[in-house]
């Protein structure tokens, strides 16, 4: 599965903060058909991301009925993206 993602990057200020993307409803529920072949646990899906010229793996994460792509600040750093950039991400399950 391939999704195309355009969305404000947001952050979280928890205990570990985290900066993140979020996955749209329509798309976190076709995630949801396969995540009982794809996950490792608790929910989480690891994928593969490609933002401009950089791609890396990760997991997506649950929330609220939708998914979210962290993004590390070494990625951040990379591709030159700050809170509430709107960027695309290509995100590849499976």
């Amino acid at each position: 599965m391939e999704i195309a993602l355009t969305d404000e990057v947001w952050f979280w200020k928890g205990p570990s903060p985290w900066h993140f993307l979020t996955i749209g409803a329509a798309e976190s529920a076709a995630v949801r058909t396969m995540v009982h072949t794809v996950t490792y646990g608790w929910g989480m899906v690891p994928c593969e991301v490609t933002i401009g010229e950089t791609t890396f793996t990760t997991s997506l994460w649950p929330k609220d009925e939708t998914y979210i792509v962290p993004l590390k600040k070494a990625i951040r750093d990379r591709e030159d993206i700050e809170v509430g950039d709107v960027i695309t991400a290509i995100i590849r399950i499976g």
